[in-house]
């Protein structure tokens, strides 16, 4: 018998037919030697016109999913309730499933885990993270032991395209935000992106590959780009900074794994900052290989339907996710026990709490706005939310790497003589 005959024939039936299901249909065609069919289509819309066979196509998904003979499930809808239903029904069928739904995958990754278990049929969705990135088979296989050190990436391509039209056009943030949705690179209504929920989610995905760690997204520190304003990005170029949206875990010294997504400074030196518009860029480190950078289309037809033909690929060889780092490793623990070294802009005083802060570095402050520079536990940040209002916004420099609290220490000649200014702000005087 040959290799060729040994793959698995994969029986597909395909949820949705957007941008990235239409995408799928015509690189399939294009594939003849994948061994692989599409034959049936669940749609919602029985009467708009498409690119394909008018018999591929139905309402009633039980067609799809009661079909003995179809042995694998793409759900491409943007739906995530609808796809949940889809999804365990047909895990519990013994089918295979691919899925570009990050929403769904983050808020029900441990059930999902649990029935993969009890079925023992793969469930892969390399495209519900950064798209043309092969970013989870890369943790999945390459960094399958304990010497991962870091994730760092710009991983929205909306909130991207955004903030380097801000940059390089000096565009406003809501001019910016309708020529993103008018190139089809942010919805209608952009919510999930600009608030960093879409970000939020592709992390707790990454999380469970990259350190076991199994959480629900709202358990992880985060914020978008909705607060951030002209005074931000003129800092910004002051200092020599871009501004993006960055998704970060990083192990700490004692073992533990700071997680987040925030708005981030990004200098010239990194990598991060030549990722342009709808792009994205991970960036991975070890103790051993260093650092190593993927960079790729985050959205699109192509670009997602090239990850979902990977996965499809992947099936015929019997392929599925083991979560090495969750079941073969002790999983990591997340922590709120670090510090961030932040920007804060304002309009007014008393908006932003001064013992929010273990120290202040820098402070700004004129008739029409405020900032500081300081140094802030993340569990403040979690625990309060002041940050998020007001038009209010936080930008992080760093993460600190010490775990000791600076008010704590002994020693504080690395941040400087607090010395006030007024009843409200510390100065740090270097």
């Amino acid at each position: 018998m040959s290799i060729q005959q040994q793959h698995t024939k994969l029986t597909i039936s395909l949820f949705g037919f957007g941008v990235v299901g239409e995408g799928l249909y015509k690189v399939l065609a294009q594939t003849p030697s994948l061994q692989a069919s599409i034959k049936k289509i669940c749609i919602k819309d029985p009467e708009k016109t498409r690119n394909a066979p008018k018999e591929l196509f139905t309402t009633n998904a039980s067609e799809l999913l009661e079909d003995d003979d179809i042995n694998v499930i793409v759900e491409l809808i943007s739906d995530a309730d609808a796809a949940f239903s889809i999804v365990t029904t047909a895990l519990k069928s013994r089918k295979a499933v691919v899925s570009a739904n990050k929403k769904l995958i983050a808020e029900h990754l441990e059930y999902l885990l649990q029935l993969q278990e009890e079925a023992q049929v793969p469930f892969l969705y390399e495209a519900a993270v950064c798209a043309s990135i092969p970013v989870i088979r890369n943790l999945e296989e390459y960094y399958d032991n304990d010497l991962l050190q870091s994730i760092s990436g710009i991983i929205n391509g909306s909130t991207n395209y955004i903030l380097t039209k801000v940059f390089e056009e000096s565009l406003d943030f809501e001019t910016a935000l309708k020529q993103a949705q008018l190139a089809g690179f942010a919805e209608a209504d952009p919510s999930l992106d600009i608030e960093g929920i879409d970000a939020q989610n592709k992390l707790a995905i990454l999380l469970a590959h990259a350190y076991g760690i199994v959480t629900p997204p709202e358990t992880l520190l985060c914020n978008g780009i909705i607060s951030l304003n002209k005074q931000d990005a003129t800092y910004a170029r002051e200092k020599g900074f871009q501004i993006k949206l960055v998704a970060q875990a990083k192990k700490l010294a004692n073992g533990t794994v700071a997680a987040f997504v925030l708005p981030q400074f990004i200098a010239p030196e990194s990598r991060l900052y030549n990722v342009r518009n709808e792009y994205n860029g991970v960036e991975l480190e070890s103790n051993l290989a260093d650092k190593q950078f993927f960079y790729g289309k985050g959205a699109g037809s192509y670009p997602t339907a090239s990850a979902v033909l990977s996965d499809l690929s992947a099936l015929r060889y019997q392929y599925k996710y083991e979560y090495k780092k969750l079941k073969y490793q002790l999983p990591s623990q997340l922590s709120q026990d670090f510090n961030l070294k932040v920007y804060v802009s304002f309009d007014k005083l008393h908006q932003v709490p001064k013992d929010a802060f273990v120290a202040i570095q820098e402070w700004s402050s004129t008739d029409t706005h405020c900032h500081v520079t300081g140094i802030i536990k993340a569990a403040t940040l979690l625990q309060n939310d002041w940050w998020r209002n007001n038009k209010t916004s936080l930008i992080l420099f760093e993460i600190q790497d010490d775990l000791v609290s600076l008010d704590n220490s002994s020693d504080k000649s690395s941040i400087g003589e607090l010395v006030p200014i007024d009843a409200d702000f510390y100065e740090v005087s270097l």
